[in-house]
């Protein structure tokens, strides 16, 4: 009888005092909670826990498969849990929605504000008093930067009789309600042709006035924002871009059907390989609401884009000393009470800049015509460009430390002659300006101008002549605005100096064109160019000291064959194969990339990281001091057993580009991460960070 008493007492208690809930954590960007569907639970009860995450505004995570980019929340059972490993259930992930990589163009796929994952769990048959749940969770946050972030997170739940926790119970079941459906018909994925074609013909019928989008779980297919849409009489067909050159077995996902009133049901299913079926096509839908918009709306989000990136170039390290030129012009000019000349020159500066922008986009089209494919930063793959760009780089140091003094200066504006020049020099400027800029856009518009590289050239134009305005913009506001042009300072001794000092950048940039010069045309090149910088030194020596026609004729003779000459043996040698280690010291352990190599190593399980990189890219070597080279990354890698290939671009590599342009980027940096067991890979920020490869790393 006491025992029956005491039994009954306590399952009395465990009926009035809730399950022992520990605070929400504060993972960085989320506050992440772990709760459940039950105050207590009985031995052998399955029920829902969740993780509940509540983002900080503008941040999103992923989905189980993230699209371009990404990683999925995962949870991994902690020490001090009293239930086992198989005890937790998959998660029951809601339907997601469109996570815009670039708007209208490339998609992730994801979850902002709140995301509540349900998953089942198992009490043991033979729990007593309480359970415990101690979880890790991992997950990839992002806003225009993404952060792996964890949090530690725990429940506690009574054993003895089933106690329903209304609030967290009816919050989970509203996430388990937004689950997709079973899918009730028959789906056809036809890889015939390109693109591939999803045939859909449901027992329930598909309203033409509805939008459907299909979520694939893996990554045969890329992840545009535009699914080309299709009714029939008795289903509906999708248009699908190939990630992979076969579809192996079935194509497995999800497609997500949003009504008129934005009302979104999801149906999961798999698509066997075969013919697409009759009367599931031929009426094309209204443009989708789930893509983002249409063409015209991708393409002025690209050109806004692109204009945002151009303004950015101007605080890059190699553009900054080709603007303090025209900086300092602007001052003396201002001062002097010339602003009609800052105007004009304010004009022609952007007239460098677009002509020359215009004519990397002429460009860029003109290759893609002729080879298929294009990409950024070609013209430092040639080598005569390169060692021309390196002695003209040369020479503007020169003319900084004033060993000689351009016709024309911004002081003696009166004849035509010097205003002619002057606006020459504006021009040549702004040429100058594009030329060392452009390979630098890679951090801000690598995706973006991927997305465009295949568009008709009226949009690759659109968007390289807006990058081209956004360059130009703040020198032609200072220019043509007289009240911000007079608050530059007045002129004075600081400006020769500043002006000296400008040239030891000059003469930096023109060491990096040198080393780019030996990776793409090889070392006995750089002594040429060395030695034309020689030649030209001397000719700019000689032409100030002589007075005789005969020696200044031989002084320009002089000069001119050492700015010709390097590029013109540039033009018939070659650098040595630059091979997967060239770029990093030798105890960072890489191998050259290949598409068959990445085949071996992720068929033996291996992951796999894979730089695609290039001398002459900035960026790329920022990233290698801050990150790849660091003793913790490598670490990482060793740790993990991480397989590292490079993959260099420095000079041309049609196998490089086709993959660039598989993976829809303008050029290089890239970096992809294969986990362990992953045949497809995960696209890289451009700037990388040593928590996020770490973080990527430390979870095989």
């Amino acid at each position: 009888m006491l025992r029956a008493l005491l039994t009954s007492l306590t399952l009395a208690l465990l009926s009035v005092f809730p399950a022992a809930h520990a605070e929400p954590v504060d993972g960085g960007h989320a506050m992440v909670e772990l709760i459940s569907e039950r105050h207590a639970v009985l031995p052998g009860e399955t029920f829902y826990v969740a993780l509940k995450m509540d983002l900080d505004e503008g941040w999103h995570v992923y989905w189980r498969n993230a699209g371009d980019a990404g990683l999925p929340p995962r949870i991994d059972l902690l020490e001090g849990s009293t239930i086992p490993d198989g005890a937790l259930g998959d998660f029951v992930w809601p339907i997601p929605h469109l996570l815009p990589v670039v708007e209208g163009e490339i998609m992730d796929y994801g979850y902002d504000e709140r995301l509540v994952l349900p998953f089942p769990v198992t009490i043991p048959a033979d729990a007593e008093r309480t359970v415990r749940i101690n979880l890790l969770a991992d997950y990839l946050i992002c806003e225009e930067i993404c952060v792996p972030e964890t949090a530690e997170v725990s429940l506690s739940l009574p054993v003895g009789v089933s106690e329903p926790d209304t609030e967290n119970g009816t919050l989970i079941g509203e996430w388990v309600a937004q689950a997709p459906l079973e899918y009730d018909g028959a789906a056809r994925i036809d890889t015939s042709a390109t693109p591939w074609k999803l045939s859909l013909k449901p027992s329930f019928g598909f309203d033409p006035s509805s939008d459907i989008r299909f979520y694939p779980f893996n990554h045969e297919i890329s992840h545009p924002a535009d699914q080309p849409l299709s009714f029939g009489s008795e289903g509906a067909t999708l248009e699908l871009v190939p990630d992979a050159e076969a579809l192996d077995g079935t194509l497995d996902g999800i497609i997500v059907v949003e009504a008129e009133n934005g009302e979104r049901t999801g149906y999961e299913f798999s698509a066997a390989q075969g013919e697409a079926f009759a009367n599931t096509s031929g009426t094309p839908a209204k443009r989708s609401r789930t893509s983002g918009g249409g063409s015209g709306a991708g393409l002025v989000g690209l050109v806004l884009a692109a204009l945002l990136g151009g303004l950015i170039l101007n605080l890059m390290p190699c553009v900054l000393p080709v603007l303090s030129i025209k900086a300092m012009g602007m001052v003396h000019a201002v001062s002097s009470g010339h602003e009609d000349e800052v105007r004009s020159h304010g004009l022609w500066y952007t007239a460098g800049v677009l002509v020359s922008f215009a004519a990397l986009a002429l460009a860029i089209i003109l290759i893609r015509q002729a080879t298929g494919t294009a990409t950024l930063g070609f013209q430092l793959q040639n080598g005569p460009t390169v060692a021309i760009l390196a002695l003209v780089m040369f020479v503007i140091g020169l003319w900084l430390l004033g060993m000689f003094e351009l016709g024309g200066s911004i002081q003696n504006t009166g004849s035509g002659l010097a205003a002619r020049s002057g606006a020459m020099g504006a021009f040549f400027t702004g040429v100058l300006a594009a030329v060392v800029g452009a390979p630098c856009v890679g951090p801000f518009l690598g995706a973006a101008l991927g997305a465009v590289l295949d568009k008709p050239a009226i949009a690759v134009m659109a968007v390289f002549l807006a990058m081209g305005f956004g360059l130009a913009l703040p020198y032609l506001i200072l220019s043509f605005v007289p009240g911000l042009s007079r608050l530059l300072p007045k002129p004075g001794r600081w400006m020769e100096t500043l002006k000296q000092f400008f040239a030891f950048p000059m003469f930096l940039t023109a060491a990096l064109l040198l080393w780019t010069l030996g990776a793409v045309s090889g070392p006995g090149t750089v002594a040429w160019a060395v030695a034309g910088a020689t030649l030209i030194a001397f000719g700019i020596w000689l032409g100030k000291r002589s007075t005789r026609p005969l020696l200044k004729a031989l002084a320009a003779v002089v000069l001119v064959t050492g700015l010709v000459y390097p590029a013109v043996h540039a033009a018939g040698t070659a650098g040595e194969t630059a091979g997967g280690s060239s770029l990093y010291a030798e105890k960072y352990e890489t191998e050259a990339w290949s598409p068959e190599r990445v085949a071996e190593l992720t068929a033996e399980g291996r992951p796999v990281f894979v730089d695609f990189t290039a001398t002459w890219c900035a960026t790329c070597q920022l990233n290698k001091m801050t990150t790849l080279k660091t003793a913790a990354v490598q670490k990482a890698f060793h740790d993990n057993d991480v397989a590292f290939l490079v993959a260099d671009f420095t000079r041309k590599d049609p196998v490089i580009a086709d993959e660039l342009k598989r993976r829809q980027r303008a050029g290089v940096p890239m970096y992809l991460w294969y986990p362990a067991g992953s045949t497809e890979p995960q696209i890289l920020p451009e700037i990388l960070s040593k928590n996020l490869v770490i973080g990527l790393v430390s979870q095989e």
